[in-house]
């Protein structure tokens, strides 16, 4: 059984200072651990999304040898299966959001969901990889707004006029894939400091 993290230290993966900041303004200030950036070069996986944040989360625990949290963000389009998935990254990089949009051109079906999933490690081999989801249902739009953030201006949320990129901040973090997968994970390490035996059930 693991004990309570309360006031310790957590490292999240990441090398993006704005991903950073994003979470722990998500988490604010009841978060019972000190999150700590660090930038790991982990390998990348293939397969689908939980696998691949749990091949990911063992590894940087690994590396870090202590308790870690990993994310992995996908961008699944319905017409094309659920594709690029975990792959959005690489899509993005080669194509910019105006080609996220273009991919689409061919097909009526311009609906989308952004998924956003956390794994978290205690940094002991024998516990399992905690899994926390959030997933945002949207639409695949022509590129609008600000262009500091990924493929954001082309992802319209359904019920908003705006691309994520467009929506004021504290809109966004209160709707956003990332947002829905940190608010599970808020109340598993709320409920896991309240009491010692709720880090061996799952919630």
């Amino acid at each position: 059984m693991a004990a309570a993290l309360a006031g310790e230290t957590l490292v999240f993966v990441t090398g993006n200072a704005k991903k950073l900041e994003e979470v722990i303004q998500i988490l604010g200030d009841n978060f019972p651990c000190k999150l700590v950036a660090q930038k790991i070069d982990l390998p990348e996986y293939q397969g689908e999304p939980d696998e691949i944040s749990i091949q990911k989360c063992k590894e940087a625990a690994k590396q870090v040898q202590g308790p870690v949290i990993v994310e992995d963000t996908c961008l699944c389009f319905n017409a094309l299966g659920g594709l690029p998935g975990p792959y959005i990254k690489w899509f993005l990089e080669k194509l910019k959001p105006e080609g996220l949009y273009k991919l689409l051109a061919g097909f009526e079906d311009k609906s989308a969901y952004a998924l956003c999933t956390f794994a978290f490690s205690t940094g002991n081999p024998e516990d399992p990889v905690r899994l926390f989801r959030g997933r945002t249902l949207g639409h695949i739009v022509e590129p609008r707004g600000s262009r500091d953030f990924g493929w954001d201006p082309c992802f319209q949320p359904d019920g908003y006029e705006e691309t994520y990129a467009e929506l004021p901040k504290a809109v966004k973090n209160s709707i956003s894939h990332r947002y829905r997968a940190l608010y599970e994970l808020q109340n598993y390490f709320t409920q896991r400091n309240g009491t010692v035996e709720a880090s061996s059930s799952p919630h």
